[in-house]
C-alpha cells in the first residue's frame, strides 16, 4: 500500500489547508475550489486530508449511512432493530473525468433486470462518497450539469433519483473538494458561486521555503514511514482538534447582530446571491469550533469572509475580484465592535482550549453586411446548439435506434407484452441531450505585410471579445500566430480572459509567410478539441500570400492538402482576408475547399468578426 504525505507536513499554504479542515467539520458549507498552478500540491493535500479526520460511523448497508442520516432501507432496519454500524476511516472518493451523469448518481442494475425482470438500483458515486471526501480533479472540464448536479447533492447530503421506473433518495453528505488550473478554462460564474470556498494557490516564492519543500520530498521519497513517523505527533493533534470541533459545532451559538451584519457586508460589497450570507456564518461556526468556542467573535467571521467572499465579488471579466480586507475588517468591526466588547469579560470556551478564542489564531500547522464572396456550406442546417449522443449529455428520453440501451423503457416495452424478458424488439436507446461548447482557434498571420497593415491590433481585439463570451458560455478560444518560418500557440484553448489578457500584450511581427505550417498547427490543435468533445471553429485572419514551405516546397500545395483535411473533419472556418484590394494568396482557395464564410478584413472590425463567429456557432 502506498504511503501518504501526512497533511501537518505541507509547507506553507495556510489557505488551502484552513479551507480544507473547515469542510471537513462541516460539509454544508458546500465544498472548496483549490485553483492553481500544477505542483502547488493541491492534490496532495486532498489525499492527505483523509488521515486527519476522526473515523467514520456508518451502517452496514449500500449507502454507508451514518446514524443521523439514514436512508429508508435503515430505517425499515432501525424499526426491526436489525440495523448495525462499524467504524471505518474516511476515504477520498476521486471522480473520473469521464463519469456519465449514471455513473455519478447511480442507474438501474442491467444485469438484474436483464435476469429476473426486475427493476433495481445501482448506487452511483454519490452513494460511494458518503461520510468520505469527493475529490474532483480539473473539475472545470467536467460537464456543466454534472457539476450542477454534484453541487446540489453537496448543498443538501441526499441524492434523489427519479428515472426509468426507479425512485430512490439516499443520503450522500460529503466533504467536495474541486481543484483546476486556471489556464486551462474557467468555470462559469453560475457554477462558481455554488462551491462554498474559493482558494486560489500560488507557488511558494521564497527560497528558504522552497528549498524546505524539496528537503521534504526527497526525505519522504527515500523513507515514507520514517518521515510519517516525524508527523506522527502534529497528526494526531490535529485530529483531535478536528473531532472537537465536530463535537461541539451544534452548540455553537449565531446571534442576531452577528447574521445582520454579515448580509449587511455582503450587500455592501454587491454580492447578489444568499448563497454568501449562508457560507460565510456556516465557516464562521466552523472556525468557532475549531477554536474550541461556542460563540462566533469578529475575527471568525473575518477569517471566513476571505474564504467564502472574494469569487463571488462582480468584476470585470479580464479583472481578478477584488476585495478591500482592510476595508472589510473595519465594516464588520464597526457592526460588531459593540457586541463583542460584551463577550469580553469571558466566553463561552470548551474546556480543553487553554487559551481565549480572541487571541488564538487559526492555524492548520498547530494542528453585419459586408459582401460574402462564397457562401458556407455549414448554414445549410439551421437550431439550436444541442448535441445528441448515445452515452454523453442528460438522458432525455428514449428512442428505437442508438447505441447504448434504456434498460427501464426496455423492461418496460417488454412487461407491455406480458413477458418478463425482453428480446430484439423490446429494446430502446437512450437519448441524450446537452449543450454543445465550441473550441474556437483564431489563427492569425503575424508576417512582415500583415504587421505592416497594423492588423494585429483587430486580431487582438476578436480573441479578447469572444473570451469575453466564454467567460459566461464553457466555449473555449486559443491563438495561434505564425510569421517567419514556424508558428506558435500563443494562448492555448482556454475560457480565462486573464490567461489570454496576460500573454497577448507583446506579439511579435515580422517576416516571411508560414501559411502552410500555421493552417496545420491550428489543424492539429482543433483535432484535439474535437476529441475531447468539443464543437471546433477555425478562424483565419491572413492575407493569404504564404512563401514558406512545411518542407516539400510547393506551398500552394500543402496549402490545399491541409484545407482538405479541415474540411474532412467538418471544421466551420470564417477565412478574413487581409487584402485591402484583390486577392493575391491562396485565402480563395482556402475558403473554397474548406466551405469557409469568406470575408474582407477592411470591410469589418472585431466586434463585427466576433458577430460572424457567433452566428456560425448558432448554425452548427
Amino acid at each position: 500500500m502506498s504511503q501518504v504525505y501526512p497533511f501537518t507536513a505541507i509547507v506553507e499554504q495556510e489557505k488551502m489547508k484552513k479551507a480544507l479542515i473547515l469542510n471537513a467539520i462541516n460539509p454544508l458549507i458546500g465544498g472548496v475550489l483549490l485553483r492553481g498552478d500544477k505542483g502547488t500540491g493541491k492534490s496532495t493535500a486532498v489525499r492527505a486530508l483523509a488521515e486527519v479526520l476522526p473515523e467514520m460511523e456508518v451502517a452496514e448497508c449500500r449507502f454507508s449511512c451514518s446514524p443521523d442520516m439514514l436512508c429508508p432501507e435503515c430505517l425499515k432496519k432501525k424499526e426491526a432493530g436489525e440495523l448495525k454500524f462499524t467504524k471505518r476511516k474516511m476515504r477520498v472518493v476521486e471522480l473520473p473525468l469521464s463519469a456519465t451523469e449514471d455513473r455519478v448518481v447511480g442507474t438501474v442494475d442491467v444485469e438484474t433486470a436483464l435476469r429476473n425482470g426486475v427493476v433495481s438500483f445501482r448506487p452511483g458515486i454519490l452513494a460511494e462518497a458518503n461520510n468520505s471526501i469527493l475529490y474532483i480533479d480539473e473539475v472545470n472540464l467536467l460537464e456543466d450539469y454534472i457539476v450542477d448536479t454534484l453541487l446540489d447533492v453537496a448543498a443538501s447530503g441526499w441524492n434523489i433519483v427519479e428515472r426509468e421506473g426507479v425512485s430512490v433518495r439516499h443520503p450522500s453528505r460529503f466533504v467536495l473538494v474541486g481543484t483546476m488550473n486556471p489556464e486551462e478554462g474557467e468555470l462559469r460564474p453560475q457554477l462558481l458561486d455554488r462551491f462554498g470556498m474559493v482558494v486560489d494557490i500560488k507557488a511558494i516564492t521564497e527560497p528558504d521555503l522552497r528549498a524546505e519543500v524539496v528537503r521534504r520530498a526527497e526525505e519522504f521519497t527515500s523513507d515514507p514511514i520514517a518521515f510519517r513517523k516525524k508527523y506522527e505527533r502534529e497528526q494526531e493533534r490535529l485530529k483531535k482538534r478536528i473531532t472537537m470541533a465536530r463535537t461541539i459545532f451544534s452548540d455553537v451559538v449565531v446571534e442576531d447582530n452577528i447574521i445582520k451584519a454579515v448580509a449587511k457586508l455582503c450587500s455592501e460589497l454587491g454580492i447578489e446571491t444568499h448563497r454568501a450570507d449562508i457560507t460565510t456564518i456556516r465557516a464562521a461556526r466552523a472556525i468557532a469550533a475549531f477554536k474550541g468556542r461556542k460563540r462566533i467573535e469578529i475575527e471568525d467571521v473575518l477569517e471566513a469572509a476571505e474564504l467564502t467572499l472574494p469569487h463571488r465579488v462582480k468584476s470585470r471579466p479580464f479583472d481578478p475580484p477584488q476585495v478591500d480586507f482592510d476595508r472589510l475588517e473595519g465594516f464588520v468591526k464597526e457592526n460588531l465592535q459593540e457586541k463583542a466588547e460584551k463577550q469580553s469579560d469571558g466566553g463561552d470556551k470548551y474546556p480543553s482550549t487553554g487559551r481565549s478564542g480572541s487571541e488564538e489564531k487559526f492555524d492548520a500547522r498547530e494542528t453585419r453586411t459586408p459582401e460574402i464572396e462564397i457562401k458556407s456550406k455549414h448554414l445549410a442546417k439551421k437550431g439550436k446548439r444541442v448535441r445528441t449522443l448515445s452515452n454523453r449529455g442528460r438522458y432525455v428520453r428514449f428512442r428505437l435506434d442508438g447505441e447504448q440501451i434504456a434498460v427501464g423503457a426496455t423492461i418496460r416495452a417488454a412487461f407491455s407484452r406480458g413477458v418478463k424478458r425482453p428480446s430484439f424488439q423490446d429494446l430502446r436507446y437512450r437519448f441524450c441531450s446537452g449543450k454543445s461548447a465550441s473550441s474556437i482557434a483564431l489563427l492569425v498571420d503575424a508576417s512582415g505585410s500583415m504587421a505592416s497593415l497594423k492588423r494585429m491590433e483587430i486580431a487582438k481585439g476578436v480573441l479578447l471579445r469572444l473570451l469575453q463570451d466564454a467567460y459566461v458560455k464553457r466555449d473555449r478560444v486559443s491563438l495561434v500566430v505564425f510569421r517567419g518560418d514556424s508558428a506558435e500557440i500563443i494562448v492555448p484553448p482556454t475560457s480565462s480572459p486573464q490567461l489570454a489578457y496576460s500573454r497577448v500584450g507583446d506579439i511579435p511581427t515580422g517576416g516571411k509567410t508560414p501559411l502552410p505550417i500555421g493552417l496545420y498547427t491550428a489543424y492539429q490543435l482543433l483535432r484535439r478539441e474535437k476529441s475531447r468533445g468539443y464543437v471546433p471553429i477555425l478562424v483565419l485572419i491572413s492575407d493569404g500570400r504564404g512563401n514558406v514551405s512545411m518542407g516539400t516546397g510547393n506551398v500552394k500545395e500543402e496549402v490545399i492538402r491541409v484545407s482538405e483535411a479541415i474540411a474532412r473533419d467538418g471544421i466551420p472556418t470564417v477565412v478574413i482576408d487581409a487584402d485591402d484590394h484583390v486577392s493575391l494568396g491562396f485565402t480563395t482557395e482556402i475558403a473554397s475547399i474548406t466551405g469557409a464564410l469568406h470575408y474582407r478584413l477592411r470591410d469589418l472590425d472585431a466586434e463585427r468578426i466576433f458577430e460572424i463567429v457567433e452566428d456560425l456557432k448558432s448554425a452548427i
